[in-house]
């Protein structure tokens, strides 16, 4: 790719998407500028990823095609008012501001700023992330298409109409969180039946990480793999059985319609 690519905040999920970059040889770290408050942040990136380091944004909007907004949700608004009179067709902006709508973005920026809004996931810390992307007003399909491809370097990617991105947020967004609990249930388990803690946690995580990668390889269905497991009158149905008395699924079900609607709520 030869585009060079600004990133508005240079925090945990920018350095994701910056490391993602450079590993997957998209860009070279000479095509890669950075705009942070903090100066001891963007010295860290520049020694550790050999990335530029813009001193403010009128200089990163200058220098870079691609902006990444990398900022929380309440900082969004301070920094498009600041660059707004820099940007121009030849830009396409990507917002990974979580709950921030493309609308309310477009409304600070000049007619005909090509805009992609992305929800992606803490596990792009580590390339395994889950990213969704939707097009604002202007973006088109070459614009969509170069969006997926960025995030395609930590993870994979879906493209869904705005209107569900509340629910990818309930889903993927805080799903992390969901699965943390699930990993950390499942070695208290382990260690109520006697496994020492490095050992439950070890093969708690592993069986998530392992079932999660055969689904995906697979294409099988979970309920597919779940009665593959199931031997009749064995030790999984028997646990499965406690599973369904205490409602795991409904719960689950619950928790991300609630965070979804939470989502609607932080986004006005």
């Amino acid at each position: 790719m030869d585009k060079k690519i600004g990133f508005v905040g240079g925090g945990n999920m920018g350095e994701a998407i910056i490391k993602g970059l450079i590993q997957a040889k998209m860009v070279s770290p000479q095509q890669i500028f950075v705009c942070d408050i903090r100066r001891e942040r963007t010295a860290y990136l520049h020694e550790h990823y050999h990335v530029n380091i813009s001193e403010n944004l009128l200089d990163l909007t200058a220098d870079s095609e691609v902006i990444i907004l990398a900022v929380k949700p309440q900082d969004i608004a301070s920094v498009l008012e600041e660059m707004k009179d820099k940007l121009g067709p030849n830009h396409l902006l990507i917002s990974i501001a979580a709950g921030i709508s493309t609308t309310y973005i477009e409304s600070f920026l000049p007619e005909g700023v090509a805009l992609i809004r992305v929800m992606p996931n803490t596990p792009a810390l580590v390339l395994e992330g889950m990213s969704a992307l939707t097009p604002g007003r202007y973006a088109t399909q070459r614009h969509l298409e170069l969006a997926e491809s960025l995030f395609k370097a930590i993870g994979k990617t879906v493209i869904v109409p705005e209107k569900l991105m509340d629910a990818v947020t309930g889903l993927s967004g805080s799903g992390p969180a969901y699965v943390a609990v699930m990993i950390e249930a499942l070695a208290d388990g382990g260690v109520k039946m006697g496994l020492p803690r490095p050992i439950a946690s070890k093969l708690a995580m592993q069986t998530v990480l392992g079932t999660a990668k055969l689904l995906l390889e697979t294409g099988m269905h979970p309920a597919q793999l779940k009665d593959m497991v199931s031997s009749p009158g064995g030790t999984t149905i028997a646990g499965l059985h406690i599973i369904e008395i205490g409602g795991v699924r409904g719960i689950l079900m619950e928790a991300i319609e609630r965070a979804t609607q939470r989502s609607q709520e932080l986004g006005g």
